[in-house]
C-alpha cells in the first residue's frame, strides 16, 4: 500500500469535508452569533462530534483494524465477515442501551456537562433540548464506525474518508432550509445533526455491500474475538482521543467563564481542527493498515521507517499551519466570522482561542499519528497511561490559566497538554526500539521549520502592508484573505525547495504514484 496515496485519498475528502465545514460555521455564526442558543447547540453538539472523532478516528481502528485485517489474512473474507457482524449486534444492543438512560437522564448529564449552564435556565433548558435530539447521533456514527474499519482494512479509504462531508451538507441544509419553521435555528441544527446520523449509516452500508462485505444482524453474543475487541477499545477510547477528552474538558470549564465562552471556542477549534483532520487523521488512517501489515510479518526495520515517513509528511504540513494561525489569526477569524449578529468583540476573543490552540498544533496531529504505532502491535494500555497523565495535567493547566487568559487559557492548556502527550509517546517507543529517528527524518525536520518560519516572516510583512483592507468592508476583507492564503502556501513551497525540505524528483515520484 502506498502511504502517500492513503494519505491524499482520506487527506483530500477531509479538505472538502472542511471546506463545507467552514461554509456550515460561517452560515452558523451570522445566524447564531455567540448568544445563548449558540452556547446551547454546541454543547448539545460537542458530545456527538467528540463521540465522532473518537470512534472513527481512534478507538474503532485502534482495536478493530488489526484484529479485522489478521482475520482477513489468515482466515479469509468469511471468518472475518463474521467477526464484523458479531462486533456490529453487540456494539448496537449496548449502544441503544446507553442512549434510552441518556435521554431519560440527560437534564442531571447536562449538569456535569454544563455546570455554568445551571443558573442560566434559557441555556440550560435549551442544551437539554438540543442534546435529546442529537444524542441518538451517538449510536449511529459509532455503528459508521465500525462499518469504516472494514473499509479501511480492505484498503478503501474514499467512501469512509468521504462520511463526513454528509454531516456538513445536513447542517447547511437545516440552517439554511429547516430553521424558518423551526422554533429557534438551534433546532433546526439539531435535527440536522440527527439526519446526518441516518445518511451516513445508509452510506456506508450501500459501500460495504459494494466491497463485498455487507453485514447482518445475527443475536448479539460474546465471542471470544468480540471480548478481545473491547478489551483493545475501551482504553483506546481514551488513548487515541485524549485530544477530544481535553475539548470536553473545556467546555465544561468554559460553561462557568461569561456568556459566549464556549461559542469562541468552538468556533477556534473550527478552523484548528482543519490541518488535524487533514494532515492527522489522514496519515494515521492511512498509517495503521500498514503498521499493522509490518508488524504481522515481522518486518521491524520496515514498519520503523514507515513511522520516520509518516512523522516527516505529517510534520512538513502542520508546522506551516501552526505558524500561518499564530501570524494571521485576527485576519481569518475577522474575514470568515464577522457577519451578522457574531461581532467584532466576539471575532477578537475567538482569535485569541485560535492562537493559544495553534500552539499545540503539531501536537495535536503527532499524537494521531503515533498511537498508530502502538495499535499495530495491540498495545492500547500504554496510550492510556499516557492520555491520563495528559488529562491530569490539562486539567491543572486550565484551573491555573483560566484565571488569567479566560477561555483562551483552556485552549493554551489543551496544547501544552498535547505537547506533554507526545513527548511521553516518542520517549516510549524509542526505548522500546519502535521510533528510531533516521538521518533523513532529522534533517528534513529541521529543514521544514526554516521554511515555515520564513513563511511566517513573509506573512508578516505581507498583513502589515494589507491591514487596511481588513478594516474595510467584507469584499476586500475576503480579497486581502485570499492574498495572505496564497503568499502564504507558496512562500513556503518556494522556501522548502530552496531548503531542500522536499525534493522536485520526490514530488513527481508521488505525483507519478498517484496517477
Amino acid at each position: 500500500m502506498n502511504l502517500f496515496r492513503a494519505f491524499a485519498t482520506v487527506g483530500g475528502y477531509t479538505m472538502l469535508s472542511r471546506i463545507l465545514g467552514f461554509v456550515r460555521d460561517i452560515l452558523i455564526a451570522g445566524t447564531l452569533g455567540a448568544g445563548p442558543i449558540a452556547d446551547a447547540f454546541f454543547v448539545a453538539f460537542k458530545l456527538p462530534n467528540f463521540f465522532r472523532r473518537l470512534f472513527a478516528e481512534g478507538a474503532f481502528n485502534a482495536g478493530f483494524v488489526p484484529l479485522f485485517s489478521d482475520l482477513l489474512a489468515t482466515k479469509g473474507p468469511g471468518p472475518a465477515r463474521a467477526f464484523a457482524e458479531q462486533a456490529l449486534s453487540v456494539l448496537l444492543l449496548t449502544l441503544f442501551i446507553f442512549v434510552t438512560l441518556a435521554q431519560i437522564t440527560m437534564p442531571w448529564v447536562m449538569q456535569v456537562l454544563a455546570p455554568g449552564f445551571v443558573g442560566d435556565p434559557e441555556r440550560f433548558d435549551l442544551a437539554v433540548a438540543f442534546t435529546r435530539i442529537t444524542f441518538p447521533y451517538l449510536l449511529l456514527i459509532s455503528l459508521v464506525s465500525l462499518m469504516g474499519g472494514v473499509l479501511n482494512s480492505l484498503q478503501r479509504f474514499a467512501a469512509v474518508a468521504a462520511t463526513p462531508v454528509l454531516l456538513n451538507i445536513c447542517l447547511i441544509a437545516a440552517v439554511t432550509l429547516l430553521a424558518p419553521h423551526m422554533p429557534s435555528p438551534g433546532h433546526a441544527l439539531a435535527w440536522g445533526v440527527a439526519a446526518a446520523g441516518v445518511a451516513q449509516l445508509i452510506w456506508l452500508s450501500v459501500a460495504c455491500q459494494k466491497a463485498g462485505m455487507g453485514l447482518t444482524l445475527p443475536r448479539p453474543r460474546l465471542t471470544p474475538k468480540v471480548r478481545e475487541l473491547l478489551r483493545l477499545i475501551l482504553p483506546a477510547a481514551l488513548g487515541a482521543g485524549v485530544v477530544q477528552v481535553n475539548l470536553v474538558i473545556d467546555i465544561i470549564l468554559a460553561s462557568l467563564l461569561p456568556q459566549g465562552s464556549v461559542s469562541f471556542l468552538f468556533y477556534a477549534d473550527r478552523l484548528n481542527q482543519l490541518p488535524i483532520g487533514v494532515v492527522g487523521v489522514a496519515v494515521g488512517t492511512a498509517v495503521l493498515p500498514l503498521l499493522s501489515r509490518l508488524v504481522a510479518q515481522k518486518d521491524q526495520p520496515g514498519a520503523v521507517a514507515a513511522l520516520n515517513r509518516a512523522i516527516e509528511l505529517t510534520l512538513f504540513l502542520a508546522l506551516p499551519a501552526m505558524f500561518a494561525f499564530l501570524v494571521t489569526a485576527d485576519e481569518l477569524i475577522l474575514t470568515l466570522f464577522q457577519r451578522g449578529q457574531f461581532d467584532v468583540t466576539a471575532a477578537r476573543a475567538t482569535a485569541f482561542a485560535l492562537t493559544a490552540y495553534a500552539v499545540g498544533l503539531p501536537g495535536y496531529v503527532l499524537v494521531k499519528v503515533l498511537t498508530p504505532a502502538f495499535f499495530a502491535r495491540r498495545d492500547t494500555r500504554t496510550p492510556v497511561l499516557v492520555g491520563i497523565v495528559a488529562v491530569v495535567a490539562n486539567l491543572i493547566l486550565n484551573l491555573i490559566l483560566m484565571q488569567f487568559m479566560a477561555h483562551a487559557g483552556l485552549a493554551l492548556a489543551t496544547a501544552i497538554a498535547a505537547w506533554l502527550n507526545v513527548s511521553l509517546l516518542c520517549w516510549i517507543l524509542y526505548r522500546r526500539g519502535d521510533l528510531a529517528p533516521d538521518t533523513r527524518l532529522i534533517q528534513r525536520l529541521g529543514r521544514a521549520l526554516g521554511a515555515a518560519l520564513a513563511m511566517a516572516g513573509g506573512l508578516w510583512w505581507l498583513k502589515s502592508l494589507l491591514a487596511a483592507q481588513f478594516l474595510g468592508g467584507e469584499t476586500q476583507r475576503i480579497l486581502a484573505l485570499l492574498a495572505l492564503v496564497v503568499a502564504g502556501m507558496l512562500g513556503f513551497a518556494l522556501a522548502a525547495l530552496i531548503l531542500r525540505a522536499i525534493r522536485l524528483d520526490e514530488i513527481r515520484t508521488l505525483l507519478s504514484r498517484r496517477r
